[in-house]
């Protein structure tokens, strides 16, 4: 099963992969994990991405894809795999085509996920992470027992950097600029399932319905 994950910043994607994860067996692939990989084990093109990352540049498109090309020639690519945070523009879906047309992949389903605004943004502006065993929260939906203490260890919370209001709002405006023209653009292959999500719903409600989806 070959999957794409689509969604705005803090819609949930990243936990439904990891769950995706556990149930079918099949990796998660992050373009952010694999490029870090890639520099980390200074692969030929790891060294390229690195060039770009240390002067605080976006790494070119033909970089990045040639990355996820040797991530998908791996074993454990076999039974299938899910990819979380790429494409993000139309650029970069034709040339994942290519890729997976040159490899015999097919891909089965792209599941976009969609959430007001409003929740995404307090979302995304009331996560806190605990500095100690990196355990999330969220301030409106999941918040702490003790405000600013992590429940299971009792570590300081913090707050990442771009988690403030005018990022965000950058964020979101560059996904819908860049980003939301994957959905016409599988939509026109018949490959485009929408789920929309309630403000309240929890990550194993929403797997539950995502689990239906490809089952079906």
């Amino acid at each position: 099963m070959n999957l794409i994950l689509l969604g705005a910043p803090g819609v949930g994607k990243g936990t439904q992969a990891k769950l995706l994860m556990k149930r079918y067996h099949i990796p998660q692939i992050s373009t952010g994990d694999i490029l870090r990989e890639a520099v980390r084990e200074q692969t030929s093109l790891g060294i390229k991405a690195q060039e770009y990352m240390n002067k605080g540049l976006l790494v070119p498109d033909e970089i990045v894809v040639g990355i996820i090309e040797d991530r998908l020639k791996a074993k454990d690519c076999d039974r299938g795999f899910i990819l979380d945070g790429f494409p993000r523009t139309i650029p970069q879906a034709e040339s994942l085509a290519e890729v997976m047309d040159r490899l015999n992949m097919g891909l089965d389903q792209v599941i976009n996920f969609e959430l007001d605004e409003q929740t995404l943004i307090k979302r995304l502006a009331g996560r806190q992470t605990c500095e100690g065993c990196g355990n999330m929260y969220n301030v409106y939906f999941n918040p702490p027992r003790q405000q600013g203490v992590c429940d299971l260890c009792g570590k300081k919370l913090f707050q990442r950097k771009d988690d403030n209001l005018e990022t965000i709002k950058e964020r979101l405006s560059v996904y819908q600029a860049q980003t939301m023209p994957l959905i016409g653009y599988y939509q026109a292959q018949g490959k485009l399932v929408t789920i929309n999500l309630g403000e309240s719903e929890g990550p194993d409600q929403i797997f539950d319905r995502l689990c239906k989806v490809l089952e079906s």
